[in-house]
C-alpha cells in the first residue's frame, strides 16, 4: 500500500512530512494519523534533526480535516474516539522537541487547520483559504482548536471564526495573526526551507529550551512563566553548544552547534 506520508530530511537536519492523499484533500484517515504518529516518534528520536516542515501534496490541500467518508459508517462512539486520536496527534505535534512549520499550500479546514495552530510558525500559500468549519456540521472543533485559536489570534477573533465557520484568505489570515506570513504558491516551499535554514543554524538545546519556556510559560501567570524560563535557560549554560558559541563570537566565525 502506497504511503500516506511522505518523509525525506534535507540539509541533514530538516525532515520534511508532506500529507499525500490529494485525492481526498489530505484528510486525516486512520491510517494517515497511525503514519504520522510513527513519523513524529521517528523524528523525534533523531537528535540530528532540529526543525521540521509539515506540507501537502500538490497546490488545492494543506488538509482538508477528518475523513468524513470514512467518519460515515462509524458509531457515536467511535466517531469520539476518531476526534480524540486527531486531538491526541496534533499534541504530539506541538510537543515536538524542535521547531515545527506549517508549509499551508491550500484548503486548512477543520482538523488541518488544527494541525497547522499545533505547530510553531505557520506560512501560507497566498490562494490558501483557512477555517475551523465545524459548526456549519453541527459540531464543534474537537482537536484543539478552541482552546489553541484564542490563544494565538485572541478571544473575539476566534470566536468570530470558529462561530460563522467561514473561512479566511491568506491575507485576511496573515492580517488576524493566524500565520506569520504569505508567499506565492511557487516559493511556499523554498520560504518554508529558508526559515527552516535560519533556525537550524542557531544551538538545538536553545531552540528545544526556547520552545518548553515559551510554550509552557503561556499557559500560567507571568511569575510562573519567569520561574519555568530560568529553569530552561539553566538547562543551556553547561552544554557545549555555548562554549562553542562564545568561541565562534571570539573568533569571528560561524559556530558549529553540536546539540550537546
Amino acid at each position: 500500500m502506497a504511503s500516506r506520508i511522505e518523509f525525506d530530511v534535507k540539509d541533514d537536519h530538516i525532515a520534511v512530512l508532506t500529507l499525500n492523499r490529494p485525492e481526498a484533500m489530505n484528510a486525516m484517515s486512520k491510517e494517515l494519523l497511525n503514519e504520522l504518529n510513527e513519523l513524529v516518534r521517528k523524528i523525534n528520536a533523531d537528535q540530528s534533526i532540529r526543525c521540521t516542515i509539515i506540507t501537502g501534496s500538490n497546490d488545492k490541500a494543506f488538509c482538508a480535516g477528518a475523513d468524513l467518508k470514512e467518519r460515515k459508517g462509524m458509531t457515536e462512539e467511535q466517531v469520539v474516539d476518531a476526534v480524540h486520536y486527531i486531538g491526541s496527534t496534533v499534541t504530539n505535534i506541538e510537543t515536538m522537541k524542535m521547531p515545527v512549520i506549517a508549509a499551508i499550500n491550500g484548503a486548512a479546514f477543520g482538523g488541518g487547520l488544527e494541525l497547522a495552530l499545533a505547530c510553531d510558525i505557520r506560512i501560507a500559500a497566498e490562494h490558501a483559504k483557512l477555517g475551523l468549519t465545524e459548526a456549519s456540521l453541527a459540531i464543534i472543533p474537537g482537536a484543539g482548536g478552541t482552546q489553541r485559536l484564542p490563544r494565538l489570534i485572541g478571544l473575539g477573533q476566534a470566536k468570530r471564526l470558529i462561530f460563522t465557520a467561514k473561512p479566511v484568505t491568506a491575507s485576511e489570515a496573515v492580517n488576524l495573526g493566524l500565520v506569520e506570513q504569505i508567499t506565492s504558491s511557487g516559493e511556499l516551499l523554498q520560504e518554508a526551507m529558508a526559515t527552516a535554514r535560519s533556525i537550524i543554524k542557531n544551538g538545538p538545546v536553545a531552540l528545544r529550551q526556547a520552545k518548553t519556556a515559551i510554550n509552557q510559560g503561556l499557559q500560567t501567570d507571568i511569575v510562573t512563566g519567569l520561574s519555568i524560563e530560568h529553569l530552561c535557560y539553566k538547562e543551556t549554560v553547561s552544554t557545549d553548544d555555548r562554549l562553542e558559541g562564545l568561541h565562534a563570537f571570539k573568533e569571528k566565525r560561524k559556530p558549529v552547534y553540536q546539540g550537546k
